[in-house]
């Protein structure tokens, strides 16, 4: 069977411009309604029943049916086993992949999580205690296609936090297990691991089971039934973001090669239907290169049936004014992963303020930064970017104000206190700073 894709061709000079890009964006956000109320009922019945209805879903969804909960769960032994049974290329690469991660976040917790402090003239102390969450909870994606990377991306940020537990959750359909995604568990130091998925893994996470423990936070990505359920679980506990298509925008300059060009946007068209690839740039050849080294690549692509739809459907190749111009439509997009695929990205970086990632460069694909860059991979989609940010050591972290009023900084900021405090009819917290006056 023969595909074509079809990205829409779009000017920016055009009259209808505003129209046809707007509704090349559009993408609803809204779960289906039966999935909402399937979800409900799950998470109600495993608050309910806890274990029992974990193998119940289990059995029901993954086809994986057994006497207990002990079955479910990954031991440390058999981590460490799927570690040693890989070859050496691909336990060198995660091994390698896993220390990038590693030393990326270890900067970041030196540059933004540390505790602070300071004291004012009078001796009154005030500063921020920096605390690791307990425990935490990681969905990793099973079914499909297994994720090792996505082990790498939420369990080591956790573990430099100063996370104690990092429970794993993974679907494992018919019992099928994925040796690189447990040794990328071995690896990230997760604590331990249960092979379930869906609602009712969230469920066990948020509410807690006789078997597995209930988590301060959970992350990571999932399908619908795993969005929304994060979704009806925050509150009871944390939760990194809800995550929609996976995007890339491409700003070029028509100096990189168009084949690159054509297969950095095939990269996150072949996640699924809905993803989103774009392109802006000035040069309008170069925009008909790319076209045409879509055509010639497309049949040699396992996934070209997924890419194909995906382009069709969400994908863009928009002729701008300028290099300026592409830059203003990329903060109103606020893309997932942004490529400034230039002969001087650095020219055009400071006028980038909105996306999760900016790769700079033609030599910097989007693909190295999903596994082995160093920069976390899990980002903000769907315009998120404009007030949110990637993963990172931060999410696993809270904040205390520390507070010590000396004698003397009591008298200056009682005063300030009581006035405020009578100001708002509050009238024992008034006292309570006019108390400590001399």
């Amino acid at each position: 069977m023969e595909y074509v894709a079809a990205p829409a061709r779009l000017s920016t000079a055009d009259a209808n411009f505003e129209h046809d890009f707007a509704q090349r964006l559009h993408w609803s956000a809204d779960t289906d309604a039966a999935i909402e109320q399937r979800v409900a009922d799950i998470l109600a019945d495993v608050q309910k029943r806890g274990d029992a209805a974990v193998l119940e879903y289990t059995a029901r969804f993954d086809g994986l049916q057994v006497d207990g909960m002990a079955a479910l769960e990954l031991t440390q032994a058999e981590l460490k086993a799927a570690f040693n049974s890989l070859g050496d290329e691909q336990r060198d690469a995660l091994t390698a992949a896993a220390q990038r991660v590693r030393t990326y976040h270890e900067a970041q917790k030196r540059a933004s999580g540390e505790s602070w402090s300071y004291r004012d003239a009078d001796g009154t102390l005030l500063g921020q205690k920096v605390t690791p969450l307990d425990r935490v909870g990681i969905y990793v994606p099973g079914g499909k296609a297994a994720y090792p990377s996505s082990v790498l991306m939420n369990a080591i940020p956790a573990h430099v936090a100063g996370v104690q537990e990092i429970i794993m959750v993974v679907p494992t359909p018919r019992g099928e297990k994925n040796a690189l995604v447990l040794a990328a568990a071995y690896v990230a130091g997760v604590t331990r691991g249960f092979t379930i998925g869906g609602a009712q893994a969230v469920a066990a996470l948020a509410y807690g089971t006789a078997t597995i423990p209930k988590v301060d936070k959970i992350t990571g990505p999932g399908n619908a039934y795993v969005a929304s359920a994060k979704k009806r679980v925050f509150g009871t506990v944390g939760i990194d973001m809800i995550a929609g298509p996976s995007e890339i925008l491409v700003l070029a300059d028509g100096s990189t090669p168009p084949d690159w060009v054509a297969m950095d946007l095939f990269s996150q068209a072949e996640h699924d239907e809905l993803a989103q690839s774009i392109l802006l740039c000035p040069d309008a050849d170069y925009i008909a290169a790319v076209q045409r080294e879509i055509d010639r690549l497309l049949p040699e692509m396992p996934r070209r049936a997924i890419i194909a739809k995906s382009l069709s459907d969400r994908g863009a190749l928009i002729l701008t004014r300028d290099m300026q111009e592409a830059c203003a439509i990329s903060n109103r997009i606020a893309p997932e992963h942004l490529e400034v695929s230039s002969n001087d990205p650095h020219q055009w970086e400071p006028l980038l303020r909105h996306a999760g990632a900016i790769f700079l460069g033609a030599y910097t694909s989007e693909s190295l930064g999903d596994y082995c860059a160093g920069p976390n991979h899990v980002l903000p989609t769907s315009g998120t970017a404009r007030f949110s940010s990637p993963l990172g050591v931060y999410d696993f972290q809270k904040r205390s104000s520390l507070i010590e009023v000396s004698e003397q900084g009591a008298q200056t900021l009682g005063r300030i206190a009581s006035v405020l405090a009578h100001g708002e009819g509050l009238q024992g917290h008034a006292r309570a700073a006019e108390m400590r006056l001399k």
